[in-house]
C-alpha cells in the first residue's frame, strides 16, 4: 500500500513538470514560441526572429557580447537596424515589468528582457529596467546600431562596440 501510495505521490508530483514540458513544446498557448525556435511574427520582410536571447559562454552570468564578439558569433544572424526598425514599426509592444512582450500582425510573440548592459569598463547596470540589443549595422568607425528600451519607449541609437549587449537572432 505505501509503495503504491508514493508511486501515485511521484506521478502526481510529474505531472505538472510534463504539462509544462507539453506547453512549452507547442508554444504556450499564449501565442510565445519554444525556445530556440524562431518565430514568425508575420512581418512584411518574413523575418522570423528567435524565441530566446543568445547565451555567452564569457559572460555566463550576463550574456552579453561586444559587438566584435556578436559579428564574429553570428555574423548575419544578427538583425540589421533596418529589421530592428520593422520590428519596432509592425508589432505591438508591451512593457511587462521585466522587458517588452512584442506581438507581431499573426498574433505570434517574442519577449525581450531587459538585461540591461555592461559598460566597455566591465561595469552591469540598469538589470531588470532596460535592454540593449545589437543590430548588425555599423554605425561609423568604432560605432554600431543597437535598439535600447526602457518603459518609456523604444528607439535606435549608435553605441561604443566595447560596451557588452544582448544578442537576438534573425531568420530571413
Amino acid at each position: 500500500m505505501k509503495k503504491t501510495l508514493s508511486l501515485i505521490i511521484m506521478a502526481l508530483m510529474a505531472l505538472p513538470l510534463a504539462v509544462l514540458s507539453a506547453c512549452k513544446e507547442e508554444g504556450g498557448g499564449n501565442g510565445e514560441e519554444v525556445s530556440g525556435k524562431y518565430v514568425d511574427l508575420g512581418l512584411s520582410s518574413g523575418t522570423k526572429w528567435k524565441a530566446v536571447n543568445e547565451e555567452n559562454a564569457a559572460d555566463v552570468e550576463y550574456a552579453f557580447f561586444t559587438y566584435d564578439e556578436a559579428i564574429a558569433a553570428y555574423g548575419n544572424k544578427l538583425p540589421s537596424r533596418e529589421q530592428w526598425m520593422e520590428l519596432v514599426n509592425e508589432c505591438s509592444w508591451s512593457w511587462t515589468g521585466m522587458g517588452y512582450k512584442v506581438i507581431g500582425p499573426s498574433g505570434k510573440s517574442i519577449s525581450l528582457p531587459a538585461a540591461g548592459y555592461r559598460d566597455c569598463g566591465g561595469g552591469v547596470d540598469y538589470v531588470g529596467y532596460c535592454g540593449h540589443y545589437w543590430s548588425s549595422t555599423p554605425d561609423g568607425s568604432g560605432y554600431a546600431w543597437r535598439l535600447y528600451f526602457y518603459s518609456g519607449g523604444v528607439y535606435m541609437h549608435g553605441l561604443d562596440r566595447c560596451d557588452g549587449r544582448s544578442v537576438r537572432l534573425v531568420q530571413d
